[in-house]
């Protein structure tokens, strides 16, 4: 300690649990300057109502929060910084879980084991999609398709907003066409798949303000490959229950995430259709896709739809449409029925596709009715 009251920057680093290295650092980068330094010497003195700021720094850094984010935080006052760092362990643990199911899936792939084999093979799907402009929209820019490997709802938005859908699931449909790729190459290839979807939306596009949002399952075996790029949807039905498998990526969204907004307020907020992601083409940046790998069994039921569906109807209402028991043809002429009856203020699509056991007899296939 120096006369002053100031501490030395190796007094500093014990009282704070920061290294000196780490001190000069944090100096260079503007996060932590210290209160004196010696003009002859260089030394750098620190005052002790600096080590607050310090010790949050070592926290966060504990946590793994980037330098520029932790800068950011410990400029906020104390209950926005507690937001940000709520939001930053939200986006932590989603990662986590991502890749905690990519783990599970190598883990399997390397043991030889397929988990589907624990509740019975699939040995096809009966699937049936369906578009409708709605009540309100002059044009359908909704695109919905089904097959006996894929399964896909895009959503288009702006001027060539039909057009940018329909390019998107084309790229997709690309698939079909090739030998079922291995489990292990599933990822990849739709990873590869969403870059020629982007860049065909690209080709399809005349302005900036055009693209489509993509959520599609691809059959691989007793797998389904799943893809996800904006705020259409995809659920499962299984066992009477009714569980969502995928995360919109709005900004309404990721206020829900941070705790910002609850899911109640989300119908009524002003900005509830802005997209994070979706393809545009813009720049040649593909945007990061959610890829995931669900093991299917036989008899589950499972559900693709634009927002013009779930935005309007009930969860409620669309579990009981899917528990009806009724055929995918039957269902998806009930779901739109339902948006249609709650006033169908946008353009409505979905697919809802059967996971058929060895013993089902039952012919696979179904209706297609792909948008514009």
């Amino acid at each position: 300690m120096v006369a002053d009251g100031l501490l030395t920057i190796g007094a500093f680093a014990r009282a704070s649990r920061l290294s000196p290295k780490a001190l000069r650092l944090y100096d260079e980068l503007g996060l932590l300057r210290p209160a004196r330094v010696d003009p002859f010497n260089g030394y750098r003195f620190y005052a002790r109502d600096q080590l607050e700021r310090a010790r949050l720094v070592a926290w966060l850094r504990r946590l793994g929060m980037p330098l520029a984010r932790i800068r950011t935080v410990c400029d906020l006052a104390p209950a926005e910084a507690a937001a940000e760092i709520a939001a930053y362990w939200t986006g932590v643990e989603a990662d986590t879980a991502a890749r905690r199911d990519l783990a599970a899936f190598l883990i399997d792939q390397l043991r030889g084991r397929d988990p589907a084999m624990t509740h019975g093979t699939i040995t096809g799907i009966r699937y049936a999609a369906l578009s409708d402009t709605g009540l309100v929209r002059e044009g359908n820019q909704d695109t919905a398709y089904a097959d006996s490997r894929l399964l896909a709802v895009a959503d288009g938005f702006g001027a060539h907003g039909a057009a940018a859908g329909t390019a998107a699931i084309e790229a997709l449909r690309s698939l079909g066409d090739a030998p079922a790729p291995q489990p292990g190459d599933i990822l990849n290839t739709l990873s590869e798949a969403v870059e020629r979807a982007h860049r065909a939306v690209a080709e399809h596009s005349a302005d900036e303000d055009s693209g489509t949002t993509l959520t599609a399952m691809l059959r691989t075996g007793s797998r389904l490959a799943l893809v996800h790029v904006g705020d259409s949807r995809a659920y499962l039905f299984r066992d009477g229950g009714f569980f969502r498998i995928t995360h919109d990526h709005t900004l309404v969204q990721s206020l829900v995430d941070e705790g910002r907004l609850t899911p109640e307020e989300v119908s009524a907020h002003p900005q509830r259709s802005l997209l994070l992601r979706a393809l545009n083409g813009r720049d040649g940046e593909v945007p990061v896709a959610d890829l995931k790998l669900h093991d299917a069994r036989p008899g589950d039921r499972y559900l693709l739809c634009s927002d013009g569906l779930y935005g309007v109807v009930r969860d409620a209402d669309l579990r009981g449409v899917l528990a009806s028991g009724g055929p995918p043809e039957q269902a998806v002429r009930d779901l739109i029925g339902l948006a249609r009856a709650a006033g169908a203020p946008d353009n409505v699509s979905c697919v809802v596709a059967d996971t058929l056991p060895a013993a089902d007899l039952r012919t696979e296939g179904g209706e297609v009715r792909p948008g514009p």
